[in-house]
């Protein structure tokens, strides 16, 4: 295989080159591709993604401790706002690493929410791969740079909040009633639902979700709903 692109990456995205570049090509090796290429290909990026996982918290757990004096529970709360799947998705997306992601011709298929798993996934073991490669203050300065630099974006709109309780409170203050959430869709095997639910205030249905579960799907029709609410808020 070609390591240029990988090399070219590195220098262009994380600001250096590799000199073990087979570390950031295993970083984004999905088990999938393994398993289809098993005489070529012996190691995927479970274990970085393992050890990048470990690295993420702590550098986040580090800085916001040492920068809020807010409470454990807050500060537990916007800890895992910034290393959620979606958050670390939309950073891997701003690192434009994914054409570069190696998984089966199945995975590439799949959902996107199965697709946007496997890209945070990758992005966790880059975060190892970099910090084997050039060790916790490179790891660090990557992290905080990707990562932790959205924390006031994330205080500022709220996201941090639960979505379903944040929007319990609003709508209960602007129109008076509590939210309720139905079924709009129900596809795909038993062992592989998708659930698409609405939310709604009243007769109105403010958002709507799409998740492996009710109730990731109920999530993600209340964030759609908060922002609705901030849109006729700020019109």
């Amino acid at each position: 295989m070609q390591k240029q692109p990988y090399q070219d990456f590195a220098k262009d995205a994380l600001g250096f080159e590799f000199e073990n570049i087979d570390l950031l090509i295993t970083a984004l090796t999905h088990r999938s591709y393994v398993n289809e290429h098993k005489k070529s290909v012996s190691e995927h990026n479970e274990r970085l993604e393992f050890l990048g996982d470990a690295v993420l918290e702590l550098v986040v757990t580090d800085y916001l401790y040492k920068n809020y004096p807010d409470p454990e529970g807050t500060l537990t709360s916007w800890r895992a706002a910034l290393v959620r799947t979606e958050s670390i998705g939309a950073a891997g997306d701003q690192l434009g690493y994914e054409p570069l992601v190696r998984m089966s011709r199945g995975e590439k298929q799949g959902s996107s929410r199965a697709r946007q798993q496997i890209l945070a996934n990758a992005f966790e073991a880059v975060i190892g791969a970099v910090y084997l490669e050039r060790g916790y203050e490179a790891a660090e300065t990557f992290i905080l740079q990707t990562i932790v630099s959205k924390i006031d974006g994330i205080l500022e709109s709220g996201s941090w909040r639960d979505p379903k309780s944040h929007l319990q409170e609003i709508s209960q203050r602007i129109d008076g009633y509590t939210p309720s959430y139905r079924v709009l869709e129900e596809i795909g095997p038993d062992h592989d639902k998708v659930f698409t639910l609405g939310v709604f205030v009243g007769d109105k249905m403010m958002g709507q979700g799409t998740g492996p579960s009710k109730q990731n799907a109920q999530q993600a029709a209340a964030r759609a709903a908060l922002d609705e609410y901030s849109k006729l808020q700020n019109n």
